[in-house]
């Protein structure tokens, strides 16, 4: 069977960067990791990791999407993986700790982006402009007009 794993290469730091993983996503699943390389699961996606070391480094060309439904939800993953040294950027997006690129995005933001009332949607747009961290209650608002 065909499958495409994302394989992440950091500067050898893999088994702290599995456990900070491990830390925030509560359904984590560990198959392997060494001082070398890693093989884990979050929230149903597998990744491999590599202790490649300084040569190459993440950046916002690829990021990896968390979808979830609450104010809470987004608070708890923003809180966690700006966490010791992450970094906020703007429109839901941050780097972790470790330079891995983040969105915590609430399906809301996509529904009303969505919306065929280009009016609605683009209050929605304006809005999210604004933030760093999605705050639904302002979304709510500019959809709201």
């Amino acid at each position: 069977m065909t499958s495409i794993t994302p394989f992440l290469w950091f500067d050898n730091n893999v088994p702290a960067a599995v456990a900070f993983y491990k830390s925030v996503f509560p359904n984590a699943k560990i198959e392997t990791v060494s001082d070398f390389m890693a093989v884990f699961e979050l929230e149903g996606q597998r990744f491999h990791a590599l202790n490649g070391g300084p040569k190459y480094r993440f950046n916002e060309a690829v990021s990896f999407f968390i979808s979830v439904e609450t104010q809470g939800e987004v608070d708890y993953f923003w809180k966690a993986l700006t966490a010791d040294g992450g970094e906020e950027s703007q429109c839901g997006w941050l780097k972790d700790k470790f330079g891995l690129s983040w969105q915590v995005i609430p399906t809301a933001l996509g529904r009303y982006l969505g919306d065929p009332d280009r009016t609605k949607a683009n209050r929605v747009m304006q809005a999210m402009m604004g933030m760093r961290r999605i705050v639904i209650a302002e979304l709510d608002r500019a959809y709201a007009g």
